[in-house]
């Protein structure tokens, strides 16, 4: 399982970003995608999942009503649209396949006012 994520950077307070990552080894079309965000010192927190085929979604209260996670079962890739970007969003962000223990190298989301 590789999974490498992209799309991070600098933005200001009420920005975008969209995060990207690309899925490899294992059958995308058939598991639940989740983005994490890791802050130094803490443990990684959900930010949204997706179901396999992308007909249902979730999203904890860090990025409810600004963030989008979307998937292409095609391109085996999973996307995370951050809107209304604030400086609290400012971590490493990582994709998961579920179940399972596999992390890519995460995006550095980084949010200035």
């Amino acid at each position: 399982v590789q999974l490498v994520e992209s799309g991070g950077g600098l933005v200001q307070l009420g920005g975008s970003l969209r995060l990207t990552c690309a899925a490899s080894g294992f059958t995308f079309r058939g598991y639940v995608m989740k983005w994490y965000r890791l802050a130094p010192g803490k443990e990684r927190a959900l930010v949204a999942h997706i179901s396999p085929t992308g007909s249902s979604t979730d999203y904890t209260d860090s990025g409810k009503g600004r963030f989008t996670i979307s998937r292409d079962n095609v391109k085996n890739t999973v996307y995370l649209q951050m809107n209304s970007l604030k400086p609290e969003d400012t971590d490493v962000y990582y994709c998961n396949v579920f179940p399972g223990d596999y992390w890519g190298q995460g995006t550095q989301v980084t949010v200035s006012s």
